[in-house]
């Protein structure tokens, strides 16, 4: 059920109003009873929203649920299309093609991705980058990073790579040896095991339905 914010809004004040007048017993506003049963009605109605839009959202966060894929949509192809009904564009999972030569069981799928994540976190990249648009904002924004024409058209080639999978684990491990732009990345000193967990962490976060963020990324990127 998709509830807009301002229906809640609505919703809160009306329910608190009236909560209000019944702790009040009819009081007038200016009365110390009207003041301490509002004061009540809306601690009441407030606790009560944020305990069901917690739940609401615990929902919606898990993966495979909601907005969020499952570990193995890294086993599929990803891409975008445009939501003429929401104006953005949206994750799309196409057929399955593996991942690094091979498909990957769920608990695999979402040991390599959980993996990829504590690699991003020890290595501190939201120092540079952003996820989710949260970070820093000295280097790209990688919510989208699988998705980027950068690595068939610009990477594959120089690190001699097959998949785009395998271009990203190369470059990574490595990225002073193939510098891209002046704004160069460290060497973060990444095992190919590393690398490769990190390649599932971003394949898998590109196929997060995001509300359209970043905007205009196939624009953004192609023309960097």
């Amino acid at each position: 059920m998709n509830i807009h914010w301002l229906e809640i809004t609505i919703g809160a004040i009306a329910i608190a109003v009236v909560l209000t007048r019944v702790l009040s017993r009819g009081s007038g506003w200016l009365s110390w009873h009207f003041w301490r049963g509002a004061m009540i009605a809306s601690s009441i109605t407030m606790t009560t929203i944020l305990l069901a839009l917690s739940f609401l959202t615990l929902g919606e966060t898990r993966p495979g649920a909601g907005r969020i894929p499952p570990w193995t949509v890294i086993n599929h192809e990803i891409g975008l299309k445009w939501d003429a009904e929401r104006q953005w564009q949206v994750p799309v999972v196409g057929e399955e093609t593996g991942f690094f030569g091979k498909v990957w069981s769920p608990e695999e799928a979402e040991a390599l991705v959980n993996k990829g994540k504590l690699t991003i976190q020890s290595r501190n990249c939201m120092e540079c980058h952003t996820l989710l648009g949260n970070g820093a904002y000295y280097a790209p924004d990688l919510t989208r990073a699988w998705l980027d024409p950068w690595w068939d058209t610009r990477i594959k080639p120089i690190v001699g790579a097959e998949t785009r999978e395998e271009a990203m684990m190369k470059w990574l491990m490595n990225p002073p040896q193939y510098p891209q732009g002046t704004r160069r990345m460290p060497n973060l000193g990444l095992t190919e095991e590393e690398a490769k967990a990190v390649v599932a962490f971003l394949k898998w976060m590109s196929a997060i339905d995001t509300n359209g963020f970043p905007p205009h990324f196939s624009l953004t990127y192609e023309q960097r």
